[in-house]
């Protein structure tokens, strides 16, 4: 999972510092990618998106003062480049479609995020989508 050109530079934005720390540590040690910051809330995850233009930012939906798909559809437009993981506790189609409606390249369910967040991260990295952890058929 190694891009030769440069390092994939990742934004974590989640108000859980328990959950940024977790998916920091899991994308750490991957050669050739580059945790460059970190974000509490909707609104930190603008500023620090234009300011450091990430290649991937993993985006929660729930957290204060904007919410994820908010603060997706805001980064899309000033940021057409970088690609947005949606990575959420929602397995919920209606929120998935919701997500990608907003811009978002992919769509990670928290609970499977040990299993799925690293296929996930280089699919986006690749401008690829991806949408992992929502069943098929599954009630909205």
């Amino acid at each position: 999972m190694v891009r030769n050109d440069m390092a994939i530079r990742i934004l974590i934005v989640d108000d859980h510092p328990v959950v940024r720390r977790g998916l920091r540590t899991l994308l750490e040690v991957q050669d050739g990618w580059e945790v460059v910051d970190e974000a509490a809330d909707g609104l930190e995850a603008v500023e620090k998106a234009d300011r450091l233009i990430p290649d991937v930012i993993l985006l929660d939906i729930s957290m204060p003062k904007m919410n994820g798909l908010e603060a997706c559809r805001l980064i899309r437009k000033s940021l057409p480049g970088s690609e947005i993981l949606i990575v959420t506790q929602h397995d919920s189609p209606q929120m998935m479609r919701e997500a990608l409606d907003a811009g978002a390249r992919g769509y990670v369910v928290k609970s499977n995020a040990g299993r799925d967040l690293l296929a996930a991260v280089e699919a986006a990295s690749e401008h690829r989508s991806v949408t992992l952890g929502t069943k098929p058929g599954a009630p909205d």
